[in-house]
């Protein structure tokens, strides 16, 4: 195996909330979607004045943007993509992401110039195919989550040097080859290549016997039901030494639609474990800080996916839920000559422990003695969303750092 240099840490963007967290926190490139041709369709996402904006802030940082348009467009949406490549091209961002070879040969028309990334919806599971887009024009390719690290470093020592390698390392995983779900669309008709997935691998299912239709079995014998196409979610921050190994160029993390502070945290903790990693190298350890940062977002229970071999453990068939252990409840504006200024996101009271999270570093528990709202006055609860509050402490947090507390309903699922 080859190890590599620079691990880049990309970061899922739904909008500009999310944006700006992804880059304080520590992204080197980040990638997002407009209101068409990507695979998260919501009313989130960017139109072309916020994307010239995001990719012209993300620069002056020296990070890179991606532009996703990776779904499957029938023949209506095909003169359509003429401009939205041109508004690519225009706006300066780093690289397209597509899975049709279609849309491939038309970025090839129209932006001859644009570096292109071939998405894992393009199924890419060995050399051949690797190479072969290489040769059609693709700069980098994301491989399939099926895919271990073994077949993996194969991919990189038999394919060109100069091709980039992008994995999955962090978030949701689909019951589907590579996110190419056909169950959405047979069910409700919310087709999942095109960004509209129902998340239907995530529902309970009970057995119905033909000639007994009232009534519904369980497949294992528990009142809930089972959930039998239900997947963990993917984490590797543990072994960001055999991805480096195995030849990965990028760590991508999924969750376009997740909150913008799940992007926070989860880019800050794979931030400092490649910043360890680069420290080590050849005997690289986690930090159990770090390690411990994946578990404080809403997730469900974590998987090693494909890495190392077929997984026996990633199906989690007790609950469909997440587990939230923590709860966001406020972010820092300002700090001034020992005070501590904040919005609130929920709702806390003087005397509650908490724990403050910054970029590129560990997070600092403190006890907030006393709440002042905005005019300086002693308040007992901070109770009104986006009120403006502060409290004293002599520590200088930077600004967007996230105050966070233990969920007072903590859905605790081991």
């Amino acid at each position: 195996m080859q190890g590599n240099n620079f691990l880049e840490v990309l970061s899922p963007v739904g909008d500009t909330e999310r944006f700006n967290a992804a880059l304080k926190y520590g992204a080197d490139a980040v990638y997002l979607g407009r209101k068409s041709f990507g695979m998260r369709s919501s009313p989130m996402n960017f139109d072309y004045e916020q994307l010239i904006s995001a990719v012209n802030k993300a620069h002056e940082k020296g990070v890179k943007v991606y532009l996703t348009c990776n779904t499957l467009p029938r023949n209506n949406e095909i003169p359509e993509f003429q401009q939205f490549i041109e508004e690519a091209v225009s706006a300066k961002v780093d690289a397209v992401i597509v899975a049709d070879i279609g849309l491939m040969a038309l970025v090839k028309k129209f932006a001859p110039d644009m570096e292109i990334h071939m998405s894992t919806q393009t199924g890419i599971v060995n050399y051949v195919t690797a190479t072969e887009l290489y040769n059609m024009g693709a700069k980098r390719v994301v491989l399939a989550r099926e895919l271990s690290l073994e077949e993996i470093a194969e991919i990189r020592v038999k394919s060109p040097k100069d091709m980039e390698i992008e994995v999955f390392v962090h978030g949701a995983m689909c019951v589907s080859f590579s996110g190419r779900c056909l169950l959405s669309q047979y069910l409700v008709n919310r087709d999942a290549n095109r960004g509209e997935c129902a998340q239907p691998c995530r529902w309970s299912y009970h057995l119905m016997e033909e000639k007994r239709t009232d009534q519904f079995f369980p497949v294992f014998e528990d009142e809930k039901g089972t959930y039998i196409l239900n997947a963990k979610d993917l984490c590797m921050i543990d072994h960001i030494d055999k991805l480096a190994e195995a030849g990965v160029s990028s760590l991508k993390i999924e969750g376009r639609a997740k909150s913008a502070y799940y992007v926070a945290v989860i880019t800050n903790a794979y931030r400092m474990a490649v910043d360890e990693y680069y420290k080590n190298p050849n005997n690289f350890k986690l930090s159990d800080w770090i390690h411990d940062e994946v578990f404080k977002v809403s997730h469900r229970k974590y998987c090693t996916g494909f890495f190392f071999g077929h997984p026996k453990d990633c199906q989690y068939y007790e609950t469909g839920g997440y587990i939230r252990n923590y709860d966001v409840i406020a972010v820092v504006e300002k700090c001034e000559n020992g005070i501590v200024y904040c919005t609130q996101r929920n709702k806390f009271m003087a005397g509650d422990t908490v724990e403050v999270v910054s970029p590129s570093q560990k997070p600092i528990e403190i006890t907030i003695d006393e709440l002042f709202d905005e005019n300086g006055n002693s308040i007992e609860t901070a109770n009104h969303a986006m009120m403006k509050f502060s409290f004293k402490c002599d520590v200088n947090f930077i600004p967007e750092s996230v105050i966070r507390t233990y969920a007072k309903t903590s859905n605790n699922v081991k």
